[in-house]
């Protein structure tokens, strides 16, 4: 996958627009959308801008990976997310057990707080 397909892939999951973009960038929106279409060449302190207006890190675009994200999908009662069906069972398990792991953290900080409040 192209460095402006992941572009195009982490905008759209934002819900942003490329008139958006390109207003944030101080770019045209043409300009911006040659970007997606890997038409241009990009530079990495453009790229740090993008990241920066998506609110993540530079290797987070260049390491997106879309079949590890949840995919939109417009049903007859409004929007659903549906996991896409691209994720292996080792892959899942790594993800609960991570999952597993915040959660006593969350409780495991819960707890400093109330016994800091406490006090």
């Amino acid at each position: 996958m192209l460095v402006g397909d992941k572009l195009k892939k982490i905008r759209e999951l934002k819900n942003f627009t490329q008139e958006y973009m390109a207003t944030k960038l101080e770019m045209s929106q043409s300009g911006y959308g040659k970007i997606e279409r890997d038409e241009t060449e990009i530079s990495y302190q453009k790229l740090e801008k993008i990241a920066e207006v998506f609110g993540i890190k530079v290797e987070d675009i260049i390491n997106f990976n879309e079949k590890l994200v949840f995919n939109v999908m417009h049903n007859q009662t409004g929007n659903g997310y549906v996991v896409n069906q691209g994720i292996s069972d080792k892959e899942k398990e790594l993800y609960d057990q991570i999952i597993k792991q915040q959660k006593e953290e969350i409780i495991y900080l819960r707890g400093l707080i109330e016994k800091i409040g406490n006090r």
